[in-house]
């Protein structure tokens, strides 16, 4: 990806600096944070076509942008106003007032008590929320706590949980949840409660590998939950000890992933395969001024043999491969779902995934919106939308979700979680029914699905899919 980021930005710089006229350039603004707001996403933005205030011809000289820019009172009111149609088409370019925060989260640290956790609505209602566990961190505060995956809590401090206050709850540094017991779908206090500290935490995505002896087949599993570069080692450690088992087959788990480096994203795909080295793995589609300037072939992610440090892929040659999702799978997960379709057998188990076809970069405030040389006056950056992403074929229209096939179709029970990587896990369970069964199916159970509770996307990056480097 840096071989790319280096020929398209050298290909910017030269022919376009995506603005409509020079005296941007030799003119201050009065508004410079505002100003790179607007002129990055003038020169980046999928979707600049689409807003009139972003257009090439919207203004002629640096001051009237400047008039333009003053009828804004902050950043964030400018930023909003130039997200094409943020509730349904972009809910996901986001705009920071620190960057060192922005690049931590993209790296997957965060202030965190180690608890990952979904959150619903309690049966018949659409106000009363209450949550559950989906994992628990190694070496997090909530690891040392005594709640495990499959918790359910009603509560915080003793208010309880609703559509209204859940998220100023829940931001809170620290707090005490209030649990519950699954009865049968209801959900009833049980008096018990854990008191939760946030401090700063770099996840592991390679939480679990594991692997099971099913007949005459040896199946590995790996829970997988984020692409995070600079744990990529890890990543092709976890694939050198499942290649180390000779298994036959494998089973990724991508139900609570929301996403990452492409980059990322393409090395796992080889290194489930690595019979496809040099061909295309995905497509980058950017906005039409960028696309005009651009050699397609430049634009395109290739399977890959190694790391970014140049250490030889694990890659295991599968040409089929089970893959777990839910809701929660999104992005850089997708977009390794719908690119390994065209070149291998893809068995989805689970439910529809969030359906985010979309990739951004980080946009700094600098000539070139890269981080050096950077604006010291403000840590103002950007997460815009910039590409859409397809696969070998050009398809990439999955913007409601990838869905498994109906047989495929699988709900989390809570009152049944299971533990993760274990046999009897529902999830893991299927799977291993299928492989031993020869794909017949046996008789699903039914248990009580409850409504999930629909985040504001535009506002965080819990589903993000990145280039580590702006053109």
């Amino acid at each position: 990806m840096k071989s790319l980021a280096k020929h398209i930005f050298l290909l910017v710089i030269s022919s376009i600096f995506i603005t409509s006229c020079n005296d941007y350039d030799d003119n201050p603004s009065n508004y410079p944070i505002q100003n790179f707001i607007w002129k990055g996403l003038n020169g980046y933005y999928l979707y600049q076509p689409n807003v009139p205030d972003l257009s090439d011809s919207k203004f002629s000289y640096q001051k009237d942008l400047d008039n333009y820019l003053s009828n804004f009172s902050t950043p964030e009111s400018l930023f909003e106003n130039l997200i094409y149609q943020r509730s349904s088409i972009d809910k996901y370019s986001v705009l920071y007032n620190d960057y060192t925060k922005l690049e931590q989260v993209l790296n997957g640290s965060n202030d965190s008590n180690g608890l990952e956790y979904g959150l619903n609505y309690k049966s018949g209602s659409t106000t009363e929320i209450f949550g559950w566990v989906k994992y628990v961190m190694p070496n997090s505060d909530a690891s040392t706590k005594n709640i495990q995956r499959g918790s359910i809590f009603y509560a915080i401090n003793g208010t309880p949980l609703t559509a209204s206050n859940y998220k100023n709850l829940l931001a809170n540094s620290s707090y005490t949840l209030n649990l519950a017991n699954y009865d049968n779908g209801a959900i009833t206090p049980n008096g018990q409660s854990v008191s939760l500290v946030k401090g700063p935490y770099t996840e592991n995505p390679v939480l679990i590998k594991t692997t099971h002896i099913v007949g005459t087949k040896k199946v590995g599993y790996l829970m997988y939950n984020g692409f995070y570069s600079a744990y990529e080692n890890e990543l092709n450690d976890a694939f050198g000890y499942l290649k180390s088992e000779g298994i036959t087959h494998l089973v990724l788990d991508l139900r609570y992933n929301s996403g990452g480096s492409v980059t990322t994203a393409t090395r796992l795909a080889s290194m489930i395969t690595g019979q496809f080295n040099g061909q295309i793995f995905a497509k980058q589609q950017w906005n039409p001024k960028l696309m005009a300037q651009l050699n397609p072939s430049s634009l395109n992610n290739l399977f890959t043999n190694s790391t970014s440090s140049g250490i030889a892929l694990n890659s295991l040659n599968l040409s089929k491969i089970y893959i777990l999702t839910t809701k929660s799978t999104a992005s850089a997960s997708e977009l390794v779902i719908n690119s390994l379709k065209p070149y291998i057998d893809v068995v989805q188990i689970g439910t529809t995934t969030t359906g985010k076809n979309v990739g951004s970069i980080t946009l700094y405030d600098s000539d070139d919106y890269r981080k050096q040389n950077v604006n010291p006056d403000h840590k103002y950056a950007m997460q815009p939308i910039v590409l859409k992403i397809t696969d070998k074929n050009g398809f990439g229209d999955y913007a409601q979700g990838i869905s498994p096939a109906s047989q495929n179709t699988l709900a989390e029970n809570l009152g049944d979680l299971g533990i993760l990587g274990n046999a009897t896990e529902p999830y893991l369970a299927k799977v291993l029914d299928l492989i031993s069964s020869g794909g017949k199916q046996a008789i699903p159970k039914t248990f009580k699905v409850f409504n999930e509770v629909k985040e504001v996307e535009g506002r965080d990056l819990n589903k993000e899919m990145y280039l580590e480097q702006i053109p």
